[in-house]
């Protein structure tokens, strides 16, 4: 898509800019930059533009056996097989029909490409540092440690996910862990 790969170069050029040291870092784990937002269930989420390699539709993968329920199977990706992981399954989410607007998120995570299933997505955000608070603090039941920060955009509020992170967790089983 010409929208995410044109905010992938703005972001990348920010980046260089910033140098070494670059910014103090904002009190929550989100930086400021650029954000591709996608819907699961009822709520809207972010992820790092940085991380998205492509936008595709929903094709049925080829499962394999004795996977976790949230790992749907695998696609061929131009000569590259690539593990297709259902967001609103790993998230607990609402379960949601797979429609016209069900599509994958292509994602390059460590040299890794694996697609995520989401119900839609939204666009691309530019996020202030000061627009993204902290994540409230849960009890040890609740796993916020890929939720990165909230946003609120107009009346919108947007959960911001560190996918490098869920994508890198042990259940997961794709990605060497992020040291």
């Amino acid at each position: 898509m010409d929208m995410i790969t044109e905010a992938r170069q703005v972001a990348q050029h920010e980046a260089s800019r910033a140098g070494p040291g670059g910014k103090p870092a904002a009190k929550s784990k989100a930086n400021h930059g650029e954000y591709l937002t996608f819907r699961l269930g009822g709520e809207e989420y972010g992820i790092d533009i940085l991380r998205v390699q492509e936008i595709r539709s929903y094709e049925q993968p080829t499962r394999i056996a004795n996977s976790p329920e949230f790992l749907k199977g695998v696609v061929n990706l131009r000569g590259v097989i690539v593990p297709i992981i259902d967001l609103r399954v790993k998230l607990n989410c609402e379960t949601a029909d797979f429609n016209a607007f069900t599509v994958v998120i292509v994602l390059n995570i460590q040299s890794r490409v694996v697609g995520a299933v989401v119900d839609s997505v939204s666009d691309v955000l530019e996020l202030a540092g000061d627009a993204i608070k902290p994540a409230p603090t849960m009890n040890a039941q609740v796993d916020m440690s890929f939720i990165t920060g909230i946003a609120n955009v107009g009346e919108r509020m947007l959960i911001l996910m560190d996918i490098t992170a869920l994508m890198s967790a042990a259940d997961m089983g794709l990605i060497e862990s992020v040291v």
